[in-house]
């Protein structure tokens, strides 16, 4: 699986004019299943995401994750994070798993922060999303389930 995490000072996401997510301090997590991707993947990347030290402590070194510092996940899934742009100009998404294993994954990746503690909103797997944040730093982390063991 796939990441792209933002510490935010705040986030939202609104599917058809209504809003459907909101956090405050926390991270925005767009996150994306992969071919071949399962249950391991998800929770060993939320795992990751739960841990990431990217909060800053009281020396202002970002030495903090947001488990330490009470803050939520506001989770979007992003099939976009897929993209192979390495011919032509037009990006192809055909490493992405299928939206049905996407939606699974997505699903479990949320929950598995949850069982971690964290506080999550989600937006609505599949729909067209308008997502709005205020990035904190800015910090924003890209994270692969597949890069390290």
């Amino acid at each position: 699986m796939r990441a792209l995490i933002q510490r935010v000072a705040h986030a939202s996401v609104e599917v058809e004019g209504r809003e459907v997510g909101r956090i405050g301090p926390g991270l925005l997590v767009l996150v994306c299943a992969m071919q071949g991707d399962d249950d391991a993947a998800a929770d060993k990347l939320a795992a990751r995401v739960a841990k990431l030290r990217i909060f800053r402590d009281a020396a202002d070194k970002m030495n903090r994750s947001v488990q330490d510092v009470g803050g939520a996940a506001l989770v979007i899934s992003q099939f976009t994070l897929a993209a192979d742009t390495r011919t032509g100009n037009r990006p192809g998404f055909s490493t992405a798993a299928p939206p049905d294993e996407g939606r699974r994954l997505y699903e479990r990746f949320a929950q598995a922060l949850r069982d971690l503690g964290l506080p999550v909103e989600t937006g609505e797997f599949g729909a067209e999303m308008k997502v709005s944040l205020l990035n904190d730093g800015p910090v924003t982390i890209w994270m692969d389930s597949t890069d390290r063991a």
